[in-house]
Protein backbone atom coordinates (compact mmCIF):
# COMPACT_ATOMS: atom_id res chain seq x y z
CA UNK A 1 0.00 0.00 0.00
CA UNK A 2 2.95 2.31 0.51
CA UNK A 3 2.98 5.13 -1.95
CA UNK A 4 -0.49 4.59 -3.44
CA UNK A 5 0.78 5.41 -6.90
CA UNK A 6 -2.44 7.04 -8.13
CA UNK A 7 -3.24 8.85 -4.90
CA UNK A 8 -5.92 7.95 -2.37
CA UNK A 9 -8.79 8.24 -4.86
CA UNK A 10 -7.57 5.15 -6.69
CA UNK A 11 -7.38 3.03 -3.52
CA UNK A 12 -9.98 0.24 -3.27
CA UNK A 13 -9.32 -0.76 0.35
CA UNK A 14 -11.97 0.64 2.76
CA UNK A 15 -9.76 -0.20 5.74
CA UNK A 16 -7.11 2.14 4.38
CA UNK A 17 -9.68 4.88 3.83
CA UNK A 18 -10.83 4.46 7.44
CA UNK A 19 -7.23 4.82 8.58
CA UNK A 20 -6.98 8.10 6.65
CA UNK A 21 -10.29 9.28 8.13
CA UNK A 22 -8.84 8.62 11.59
CA UNK A 23 -5.99 11.00 10.75
CA UNK A 24 -8.41 13.79 9.74
CA UNK A 25 -8.32 15.45 13.16
CA UNK A 26 -4.52 15.38 13.20
CA UNK A 27 -4.52 17.28 9.91
CA UNK A 28 -7.00 19.86 11.21
CA UNK A 29 -4.87 20.40 14.32
CA UNK A 30 -1.68 20.74 12.29
CA UNK A 31 -3.36 23.28 10.01
CA UNK A 32 -4.69 25.11 13.08
CA UNK A 33 -1.17 25.98 14.17
CA UNK A 34 -1.39 28.72 11.54
CA UNK A 35 -5.06 29.60 11.99
CA UNK A 36 -6.15 29.76 15.61
CA UNK A 37 -9.89 29.27 15.13
CA UNK A 38 -9.65 26.32 12.77
CA UNK A 39 -10.16 23.56 15.37
CA UNK A 40 -13.21 25.14 17.00
CA UNK A 41 -14.77 26.04 13.64
CA UNK A 42 -14.23 22.55 12.25
CA UNK A 43 -15.71 20.90 15.33
CA UNK A 44 -18.74 23.16 14.97
CA UNK A 45 -19.15 22.40 11.24
CA UNK A 46 -18.55 18.65 11.46
CA UNK A 47 -20.45 17.94 14.70
CA UNK A 48 -22.67 20.73 16.00
CA UNK A 49 -24.15 22.23 12.83
CA UNK A 50 -25.36 18.88 11.37
CA UNK A 51 -27.20 18.12 14.62
CA UNK A 52 -28.82 21.56 14.62
CA UNK A 53 -29.87 21.41 10.96
CA UNK A 54 -31.17 17.83 11.05
CA UNK A 55 -33.00 18.45 14.30
CA UNK A 56 -35.37 20.96 12.71
CA UNK A 57 -38.76 19.97 11.33
CA UNK A 58 -37.72 21.45 7.97
CA UNK A 59 -33.97 21.42 7.50
CA UNK A 60 -32.53 24.91 7.10
CA UNK A 61 -29.73 27.20 8.26
CA UNK A 62 -30.14 30.45 10.16
CA UNK A 63 -28.35 33.60 9.08
CA UNK A 64 -25.95 33.27 12.02
CA UNK A 65 -25.10 29.72 10.95
CA UNK A 66 -24.50 30.77 7.36
CA UNK A 67 -22.14 33.53 8.49
CA UNK A 68 -20.23 31.06 10.65
CA UNK A 69 -20.21 28.46 7.89
CA UNK A 70 -18.55 31.03 5.63
CA UNK A 71 -15.97 31.65 8.34
CA UNK A 72 -15.30 27.89 8.49
CA UNK A 73 -14.96 27.68 4.71
CA UNK A 74 -12.55 30.63 4.58
CA UNK A 75 -10.46 29.09 7.38
CA UNK A 76 -9.77 26.22 4.98
CA UNK A 77 -8.25 28.43 2.31
CA UNK A 78 -7.46 32.02 1.47
CA UNK A 79 -9.14 34.50 3.81
CA UNK A 80 -11.39 36.81 1.83
CA UNK A 81 -12.96 39.36 4.22
CA UNK A 82 -15.17 40.79 1.49
CA UNK A 83 -17.06 37.49 1.23
CA UNK A 84 -17.47 37.38 5.00
CA UNK A 85 -18.96 40.87 4.95
CA UNK A 86 -21.17 40.21 1.93
CA UNK A 87 -22.72 36.99 3.22
CA UNK A 88 -23.79 38.87 6.36
CA UNK A 89 -25.93 41.23 4.24
CA UNK A 90 -28.42 38.42 3.49
CA UNK A 91 -31.61 38.80 5.50
CA UNK A 92 -32.51 36.14 8.06
CA UNK A 93 -35.73 35.43 6.17
CA UNK A 94 -33.91 34.95 2.85
CA UNK A 95 -31.33 32.62 4.36
CA UNK A 96 -33.92 30.43 6.03
CA UNK A 97 -36.20 30.40 2.98
CA UNK A 98 -33.45 29.54 0.47
CA UNK A 99 -31.77 26.90 2.60
CA UNK A 100 -35.13 25.29 3.49
CA UNK A 101 -36.15 25.08 -0.17
CA UNK A 102 -32.72 23.73 -1.16
CA UNK A 103 -32.94 20.81 1.28
CA UNK A 104 -36.48 20.09 0.07
CA UNK A 105 -35.20 19.95 -3.53
CA UNK A 106 -32.82 17.09 -2.71
CA UNK A 107 -31.92 14.60 -4.13
CA UNK A 108 -31.84 17.00 -7.10
CA UNK A 109 -28.46 18.48 -6.17
CA UNK A 110 -28.29 20.76 -9.21
CA UNK A 111 -31.64 22.37 -8.35
CA UNK A 112 -30.68 22.70 -4.68
CA UNK A 113 -27.37 24.34 -5.55
CA UNK A 114 -29.06 26.76 -7.94
CA UNK A 115 -31.47 27.79 -5.19
CA UNK A 116 -28.66 28.41 -2.70
CA UNK A 117 -26.70 30.52 -5.17
CA UNK A 118 -29.48 33.11 -4.99
CA UNK A 119 -27.94 34.16 -1.67
CA UNK A 120 -25.31 36.91 -1.75
CA UNK A 121 -21.70 35.64 -1.60
CA UNK A 122 -22.84 32.03 -2.06
CA UNK A 123 -21.30 30.21 -5.01
CA UNK A 124 -21.09 26.46 -5.71
CA UNK A 125 -18.42 25.75 -3.07
CA UNK A 126 -20.31 27.50 -0.27
CA UNK A 127 -23.58 25.96 -1.46
CA UNK A 128 -21.95 22.54 -1.29
CA UNK A 129 -20.92 23.21 2.32
CA UNK A 130 -24.51 24.13 3.18
CA UNK A 131 -25.96 20.97 1.62
CA UNK A 132 -23.29 18.77 3.18
CA UNK A 133 -24.07 20.09 6.66
CA UNK A 134 -27.59 18.68 6.51
CA UNK A 135 -27.35 15.95 3.89
CA UNK A 136 -23.88 14.33 3.97
CA UNK A 137 -25.34 11.32 2.18
CA UNK A 138 -26.21 13.48 -0.84
CA UNK A 139 -23.46 16.10 -1.08
CA UNK A 140 -19.76 16.66 -0.46
CA UNK A 141 -18.02 19.93 0.28
CA UNK A 142 -16.18 21.32 -2.74
CA UNK A 143 -12.77 21.55 -1.07
CA UNK A 144 -10.08 22.45 -3.61
CA UNK A 145 -7.83 19.65 -2.35
CA UNK A 146 -10.57 17.05 -2.70
CA UNK A 147 -11.56 18.22 -6.19
CA UNK A 148 -7.94 18.13 -7.34
CA UNK A 149 -7.65 14.54 -6.12
CA UNK A 150 -10.02 13.38 -8.85
CA UNK A 151 -8.68 12.76 -12.38
CA UNK A 152 -9.45 15.45 -14.94
CA UNK A 153 -10.74 18.16 -12.59
CA UNK A 154 -7.66 20.41 -12.45
CA UNK A 155 -7.79 23.38 -12.50
CA UNK A 156 -10.76 23.78 -10.19
CA UNK A 157 -13.63 25.77 -11.70
CA UNK A 158 -16.21 27.19 -9.32
CA UNK A 159 -19.19 26.32 -11.48
CA UNK A 160 -22.18 24.05 -11.00
CA UNK A 161 -21.03 21.89 -13.90
CA UNK A 162 -17.61 21.33 -12.32
CA UNK A 163 -19.17 20.56 -8.96
CA UNK A 164 -21.50 17.95 -10.48
CA UNK A 165 -18.52 16.26 -12.18
CA UNK A 166 -16.75 16.21 -8.81
CA UNK A 167 -19.79 14.85 -6.98
CA UNK A 168 -20.25 12.16 -9.62
CA UNK A 169 -16.66 11.03 -9.06
CA UNK A 170 -17.17 11.09 -5.29
CA UNK A 171 -20.36 9.03 -5.58
CA UNK A 172 -18.57 6.41 -7.70
CA UNK A 173 -15.98 6.16 -4.95
CA UNK A 174 -18.71 5.83 -2.29
CA UNK A 175 -20.28 2.98 -4.23
CA UNK A 176 -16.93 1.24 -4.64
CA UNK A 177 -16.10 1.49 -0.94
CA UNK A 178 -19.54 0.41 0.27
CA UNK A 179 -19.50 -2.62 -2.02
CA UNK A 180 -16.20 -3.69 -0.44
CA UNK A 181 -17.03 -2.71 3.14
CA UNK A 182 -19.35 -4.71 5.39
CA UNK A 183 -20.16 -1.56 7.37
CA UNK A 184 -21.43 0.25 4.24
CA UNK A 185 -21.16 3.57 6.08
CA UNK A 186 -19.40 5.57 3.36
CA UNK A 187 -21.03 8.85 2.26
CA UNK A 188 -19.88 11.57 -0.12
CA UNK A 189 -18.89 13.73 2.86
CA UNK A 190 -16.76 11.00 4.47
CA UNK A 191 -14.95 10.39 1.17
CA UNK A 192 -14.36 14.14 0.75
CA UNK A 193 -12.96 14.42 4.31
CA UNK A 194 -10.52 11.61 3.54
CA UNK A 195 -9.36 13.16 0.27
CA UNK A 196 -8.85 16.52 1.99
CA UNK A 197 -6.92 14.95 4.88
CA UNK A 198 -4.75 12.96 2.47
CA UNK A 199 -3.90 15.95 0.26
CA UNK A 200 -3.29 18.47 3.05
CA UNK A 201 -1.56 15.99 5.36
CA UNK A 202 0.74 14.80 2.58
CA UNK A 203 1.71 18.37 1.73
CA UNK A 204 2.49 19.05 5.40
CA UNK A 205 4.38 15.73 5.63
CA UNK A 206 2.36 14.82 8.70
CA UNK A 207 3.98 11.88 10.57
CA UNK A 208 0.66 10.11 11.26
CA UNK A 209 -0.17 10.17 7.55
CA UNK A 210 3.35 9.20 6.47
CA UNK A 211 2.97 6.13 8.67
CA UNK A 212 0.11 5.09 6.37
CA UNK A 213 2.13 5.73 3.23
CA UNK A 214 1.05 9.36 2.89
CA UNK A 215 4.47 10.37 1.67
CA UNK A 216 3.58 8.73 -1.62
CA UNK A 217 1.12 11.46 -2.53
CA UNK A 218 2.36 13.14 -5.68
CA UNK A 219 2.32 16.91 -6.16
CA UNK A 220 -0.55 16.51 -8.59
CA UNK A 221 -2.70 14.70 -6.01
CA UNK A 222 -3.32 17.70 -3.78
CA UNK A 223 -3.56 21.43 -3.41
CA UNK A 224 0.15 21.93 -3.96
CA UNK A 225 -0.20 21.25 -7.67
CA UNK A 226 0.40 24.79 -8.91
CA UNK A 227 -3.01 26.27 -9.38
CA UNK A 228 -3.18 29.37 -11.54
CA UNK A 229 -3.69 32.47 -9.46
CA UNK A 230 -6.61 34.54 -10.62
CA UNK A 231 -9.40 36.64 -9.20
CA UNK A 232 -12.38 34.59 -8.18
CA UNK A 233 -16.03 35.33 -7.63
CA UNK A 234 -18.14 33.90 -4.82
CA UNK A 235 -17.26 30.25 -4.35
Amino acid sequence: MMGLEGGLYGCDDPAYWRAVLNVYQDVVMAKASKKGKTIALDKWYQEELPIAVSGRKDKHLTKEELVRLMEWKLSRGKFRPRLQQLVATNSSEMVESCTRKAFQLLPDVAAAMTELCKLKAVGPATASAILTSGAPEAAAFMADEAVESLPGLVPVQYTLKHYLLYLDGIQRCVKKLNEADAEQAWTPHRVEMCLWAWAVGSKMQLPSLRALGGEGAKAGDGAEAGRPKKKRKAT
